[in-house]
């Protein structure tokens, strides 16, 4: 009988471990196809030419390392529920590892923008005295290019290489502006389309929008100062329980490893990390003021 029983439960691993084999290759090609064309279109609008092969294997090395670390650290060589919690727990980390990466190519988004949002204003400062010289709307253009800086320089470059090569200049200036998703850029972007429709004093316009970028700007940091300690006190808030947490593991190993090798562990685990996210949310929603 007990033959039976083995030769059963053998059996009943051997097809859970096919079944879930299947689930992980169909799930993985799925993300592969996703986040090869994501993310490839997000780098090459900030212009980093990384193939899409290097930057799924970065993601795929990362994944696994974080799950190999984690799995060893819950006791995943202890058969048999050290194994369950540690593919558990493995898996939570490697999914962590995963949205880390976009949040850093989110990160790394944000701050091009932002950088690119500060040069606005002084390329159309730029671009008006330009014109007023007697310099035509491209040819402004190409003095930001020549005599600005990174990023602003490579997408003002790029509208301008997409005009040599015959587009139009209305559906080059559109595909700048959807490409960079700028709000300053759109208000630019809508005065020169006004303006070459009306036959206004691109100069007068160019002035105004720098002005009203500016003191946009100069709001916005005011409200940055002042919502700059809700923010720090959310961080140190959201942050003492983890600090506690790794504080009371190096006091008593064996206290704090028991949460991860029992299912109620695990799940009271899991409530606080859903609850430090919501947290985190909500005073992010607070101190998040739009202008």
């Amino acid at each position: 009988m007990e033959w039976i029983a083995a030769s059963l439960f053998a059996l009943f691993a051997l097809l859970m471990s096919y079944v879930l084999l299947r689930a992980l290759r169909e799930a993985d090609q799925s993300y592969a196809s996703e986040y090869t064309v994501n993310t490839t279109r997000q780098l090459e609008d900030m212009f980093l030419f990384i193939s899409p092969q290097q930057m799924l294997f970065i993601s795929r090395t990362l994944a696994l390392f974080v799950f190999m670390l984690f799995f060893f650290a819950a006791g995943g060589f202890q058969f048999p529920r050290g194994l369950i919690q540690g593919i558990v727990i493995g898996g939570i980390g490697a999914a962590a590892a995963l949205l880390g990466q976009r949040v850093f190519i989110k990160v790394l988004r944000i701050r091009r923008l932002e950088r690119f949002n500060h040069q606005l204003v002084d390329a159309l400062n730029s671009m008006s005295n330009a014109l007023k010289a007697g310099f035509s709307i491209q040819q402004a253009f190409e003095t930001v290019v020549s005599e600005g800086q990174n990023p602003i320089a490579q997408e003002f470059g790029m509208f301008l290489q997409q005009l040599r090569v015959g587009v139009r200049f209305e559906e080059a200036l559109a595909d700048m502006d959807a490409r960079i998703g700028s709000e300053d850029l759109t208000l630019m972007t809508q005065a020169i389309e006004i303006a070459r429709q009306t036959g206004g004093n691109l100069t007068e316009v160019f002035d105004r929008i720098a002005e009203t970028i500016r003191e946009r700007h100069r709001i916005e940091g005011k409200i940055k100062a002042l919502t700059a300690q809700g923010k720090i006190q959310g961080r140190v808030v959201g942050a003492m329980p983890l600090i506690l947490a790794f504080v009371l593991y190096l006091m008593d190993k064996e206290m704090m490893l028991a949460f991860f090798r029992s299912p109620a562990g695990i799940i009271i685990v899991i409530l606080i990390l859903i609850m430090e996210l919501c947290g985190a949310l909500l005073i992010r929603k607070i101190t998040n003021v739009d202008v």
